[in-house]
């Protein structure tokens, strides 16, 4: 299910391990934070938001073109060159594999400096050479590592289009057609010259963050020769975004000058931040590393006082018309930017430099007055090339100065290609390239901040909540979106306590204090979050398929069908209501317990009060209903995925402001928890530790809600905002589909409140 963003100043990789593993982020360019800027224009059709995008406001896709091609990479020398070959396909794909792990009996196959005679061939799609588990060092990088699988693997938002440049010198790989979430069968066989994996592979299909509910043919083949020699052919494909290339260590350390400039500086600027020189050199062929010299001592990293500060430098092919900022139409937006201390929990961490940037290594260097850091190149730089760079240094709070700019400098690039290429057009003489891949990908996701200003400047600060929809489809592995928001307090404007998270910032989202929490990025339409009605016959065994309770909720209807929308419902639901849960803990006898932290655990008993379509549900936030045996056994009668749209609990009810503490239950959190066996109605039953909680264990832990429930906030509006591409208006399937959206989200919303709050979706 999708996940709240937790603004918390923490980068991406480490926010992963700061809310457990279950609960990563979108990719890293979305939340290199501050202020939003307006990326369309807005206008209102009846009770729907359209906005149309600017020009290249989300770049541009790059979907797979290679169905139907072989792509030849050959060894030169240090690198490979790569040619398209006429399309060769062994349709004897030999024996089914079981595992990911294969040895090879009949050759060593050479690749990254190595002669292999085994590998790990993963189910989405690649080859990992050595061991199964990455080195500690690499699992830190952005996420990537070998899966459970085999193969490579990323965390769970990761775009493809940045995925692309972090396999680089991560581990000794071959993408043959990496995407997350692939399944199907791997096979292989080995001949005395040559060995052949093929992967017989379908999307996901039929879940909530699914973009189809039947499966589908996605067929490729690699094969590796004796002597060297790499080919990749590819038959059936329906999908249209991967990670296709290859990736050998690369870690000679060669370093050759690129250029250098100096700088004017300004002297009213804290030392660390007025910067005096600008250094570019190439690192392997494969790396441009930048360094910037300042007047006095660069703060380490480990340093308070990095809080809030940021170094980014923009790169373009042409002359930038204004100050490098993260939102500046570049080829490449570098950002190091530094964090404070943080602590949630068990959970801590020191300060740290964090990097954003399509490309940028997570590396930072500081010697003396020099921070320096360093990544690969946008698709097409080749040596030889006139080039721009720009830079702006962001200030902390406390320091003196609060941005400086540095003005663009030109400057020939020499010994450093993009390793990033389009296969297609590429011949023999192309080459050698130390590591070659392409990424396939739809366009850009969003920034939040963006999305709310967008709105909010062209229709005022009078939405709660924003929700948005389109056309085309984002550059993410899930259907669905993550939830993020300044958490506003209403109309009254105030600060919401209580509830475990803090008030963010309000100018970032462009609100004066109402704006609370929105999608990140728009909905596809033709995701099956989006459909009225799951396709006629669907069938399944997955509980957390919505064709599990076809029949249960088939017959709450008059005309047999189940309610509509029900997937946009879970989405909607679930992701506006992060906006108060799930961030609490309980103090229970001097020892504080996680209840969450973002979804509720999942021996959490959270029972929902009003429920939305059955008699027992869970809260839509997580946790599950619990029937104790009283033997040390607890049976789970509804679980903590949000599948079909259940309600909210008494605990979220509490923390919406929309229930006193006196109306909630004493509840109780399992823990340890193992499975032994189901009862006879397939329901599973576990053994744990059973805690009681109650509502003022939740308050000596974190302080009263407030406003109180007398006091709080029960009128409710969101904006329902169709989101389109330039030049381009909303196709009548996204209009009616978003106006049944937002019908249902008014019932389900006051349903699942017990009709103690209301909810509009009025533009006006």
């Amino acid at each position: 299910m999708a996940r709240a963003h937790w603004k918390l100043g923490i980068s991406r990789i480490h926010v992963v391990l700061a809310v457990i593993a279950i609960c990563a982020l979108p990719g890293r360019a979305q939340y290199d934070g501050g202020l939003g800027h307006s990326i369309g224009s807005v206008t209102v059709r009846g009770k729907l938001i359209v906005l149309t995008l600017n020009p290249d406001a989300l770049g541009q896709a790059n979907l797979f073109n290679l169905a139907h091609h072989t792509l030849r990479f050959t060894p030169d020398g240090a690198g490979y060159r790569v040619e398209n070959v006429p399309f060769v396909w062994d349709s004897d794909f030999g024996a089914p594999l079981s595992g990911p792990q294969v040895d090879l009996k009949k050759f060593a196959f050479s690749f990254s400096g190595h002669d292999w005679n085994s590998f790990s061939v993963g189910v989405t799609g690649s080859i990992v050479f050595g061991e199964t588990a990455a080195p500690a060092d690499e699992r830190e990088r952005r996420g990537v590592h070998v899966g459970r699988d085999g193969g490579l693997s990323v965390e769970r938002f990761a775009e493809l289009r940045e995925a692309g440049p972090e396999f680089v010198n991560t581990v000794p790989a071959i993408s043959v057609f990496f995407k997350p979430r692939m399944s199907g069968t791997r096979y292989f066989k080995e001949l005395d010259d040559r060995a052949v994996v093929t992967w017989s592979l379908t999307e996901p299909y039929a879940g909530i963050q699914d973009w189809m509910w039947t499966p589908t043919v996605n067929k490729f083949q690699a094969v590796l020769h004796k002597d060297g020699t790499i080919d990749l052919s590819y038959d059936d494909v329906a999908a249209r975004d991967a990670v296709v290339g290859i990736y050998p260590l690369v870690s000679g350390g060669a370093v050759t000058d690129i250029a250098a400039f100096n700088v004017a500086g300004n002297p009213s600027a804290a030392a660390n931040l007025d910067i005096r020189r600008i250094r570019l050199s190439a690192v392997d062929g494969l790396y441009m590393r930048v360094a910037l010299e300042a007047r006095g001592p660069m703060l380490a990293g480990t340093d308070p006082g990095i809080a809030g500060i940021a170094y980014r430098i923009c790169l373009s092919r042409t002359a930038p018309q204004g100050p490098c900022t993260e939102d500046t139409h570049a080829d490449a937006v570098w950002t190091v930017r530094g964090f404070g201390a943080f602590h949630y929990g068990d959970f801590s961490m020191g300060p740290h430099y964090g990097t954003f940037g399509t490309g940028l290594s997570p590396k930072v260097s500081v010697d003396g007055n020099v921070l320096s850091f360093e990544g690969t190149l946008p698709e097409g730089y080749t040596p030889g090339d006139r080039i721009y760079i720009s830079a702006t240094v962001q200030g902390s709070e406390d320091q003196a100065a609060n941005a400086v700019s540095v003005p663009a400098h030109s400057f020939t690039l020499a010994g450093v290609a993009s390793p990033e290429v389009h296969f297609s057009s590429l011949t023999r003489k192309d080459g050698p390239f130390p590591v070659v891949f392409e990424t396939f990908h739809y366009l850009r996701p969003t920034r939040a901040q963006d999305l709310s200003c967008s709105v909010i400047k062209a229709l005022g600060d009078k939405f709660d909540m924003l929700a948005y929809y389109s056309d085309f489809r984002i550059d993410n592995p899930e259907a669905g979106t993550s939830s993020d928001g300044p958490l506003g307090g209403g109309p009254d404007g105030g600060k919401v306590t209580g509830i475990g998270a803090p008030q963010g910032n309000l100018a970032d989202y462009c609100t004066k204090g109402r704006f609370q929490w929105e999608f990140i990025q728009p909905v596809y339409v033709g995701a099956n979050q989006m459909q009225e009605y799951p396709p006629a016959g669907l069938t399944g065994n997955d509980p957390h398929n919505i064709a599990f309770y076809m029949h249960q909720l088939e017959e709450r209807t008059f005309n047999g069908k189940i309610p509509p929308y029900d997937y946009a419902m879970s989405q909607i639901g679930h992701e506006m209501g992060h906006r108060w849960a799930a961030f609490v803990t309980a103090k229970v006898n001097g020892e504080t317990i996680q209840l969450g932290p973002v979804h509720w655990a999942m021996g959490l008993q959270a029972r929902a009060p009003f429920p939305y379509q059955r008699p027992t549900e869970a809260s839509i936030m997580g946790g599950g209903v619990w029937q104790d045996n009283f033997d040390g056994t607890f049976t789970q009668l509804d679980d903590n995925y949000y599948v079909p749209a259940t309600g909210y609990s008494y605990l979220d009810l509490y923390l919406m402001g929309l229930i006193a503490p006196s109306e909630v239950p004493d509840f109780f959190i399992l823990r340890n928890l193992k499975l032994v066996g189901h009862d006879s109605n397939g329901h599973p039953i576990f053994k744990a530790d059973r805690t009681k909680v109650t509502i003022q264990d939740v308050i000596a832990a974190g302080g009263p809600r407030e406003p109180d429930v007398d006091h709080a906030q029960k009128h409710f509006n969101t904006g329902m905002v169709l989101v389109v591409e330039h030049g381009k208006t909303p196709s009548r399937e996204l209009v009616d589909r978003v106006t049944g959206i937002s019908e249902q989200w008014a019932d389900f919303w006051t349903t699942t409140t017990g009709h103690r709050a209301t909810m509009t979706t009025n533009p006006n």
